[in-house]
């Protein structure tokens, strides 16, 4: 069994120099899958010209909280058609970001909504981006019914008590480099608490790099890092986490 990378940006210009040699290459150091992420109207296009390039890439159609103010009712109606394209597999990566100001916080409380409707519409699970923003977050997925959905809350930031709330909702968490880092301690008992069962794994590369590479653009080829980091918490094979968190991202992204 291969690692299934669950969230990507590999249309990022951080790849530009060596892309598709890059791509081509993942199968061959025991990458099976990846997820390309829309996080922009000009990144969703991205990620379908890629699905159509490589077999083994699928991918996401939405936008991200801070890209939220390109948003219009036409752009929604064409998000809803990039949806229905074969190997579109969910809607995302959205949700709340208060860390950067822009926009203001009811303009994306607005599109994360309406792009949950999305999700609804067309039958697709979610992939959330939350930071500094846990209980607005879990408020309107409560609100909105979210766990009718299903997804993943993308790259996993909040402590224990709040991943409970999402493991009882269904959801699975998205775990990557973080988890390798030194300060990385809230994480990593997350890691600890959670079922194995509710775990994917994720790069959001060119972003978050795992120890040792941390600083350096990041890729699926990092994975292993992240997997031996799990292995130890969790006290199991590396081969039963490349294996579950496989099947999991199959199950998630009903592929």
């Amino acid at each position: 069994m291969k690692i299934f990378d669950t969230h990507t940006h590999y249309d990022d210009k951080a790849f530009d120099p060596d892309r598709d040699e890059l791509l081509q290459n993942l199968d061959k150091n025991g990458i099976e899958a990846v997820v390309n992420v829309g996080a922009s109207i000009q990144s969703t296009k991205n990620t379908l010209q890629l699905i159509k390039k490589y077999p083994f890439v699928y991918g996401a159609a939405g936008v991200h909280p801070n890209e939220t103010g390109e948003l219009s009712d036409g752009w929604m109606d064409w998000l809803k058609y990039a949806a229905g394209e074969e190997k579109i597999v969910a809607i995302g990566e959205i949700g709340l970001d208060f860390h950067w100001k822009e926009p203001e916080q009811k303009v994306q409380k607005g599109w994360f909504v309406r792009q949950l409707a999305l999700a609804r519409e067309t039958g697709l699970p979610v992939i959330i981006h939350s930071r500094d923003a846990a209980k607005d977050t879990l408020d309107i997925m409560k609100a909105e019914n979210a766990r009718d959905m299903g997804g993943v809350i993308h790259c996993f930031s909040y402590g224990v008590e709040l991943a409970r709330e999402y493991l009882n909702m269904g959801f699975y968490l998205g775990i990557g480099g973080v988890v390798t880092f030194s300060n990385g301690k809230k994480l990593k008992a997350v890691v600890e608490y959670m079922p194995l069962e509710q775990m994917v794994l994720e790069t959001d590369c060119p972003y978050l790099s795992p120890v040792p590479n941390r600083g350096k653009r990041n890729s699926s080829l990092n994975l292993p890092y992240v997997v031996e980091t799990v292995s130890r918490i969790k006290g199991i094979p590396r081969d039963k986490v490349i294996a579950i968190t496989n099947q999991n991202a199959r199950r998630m992204y009903r592929i």
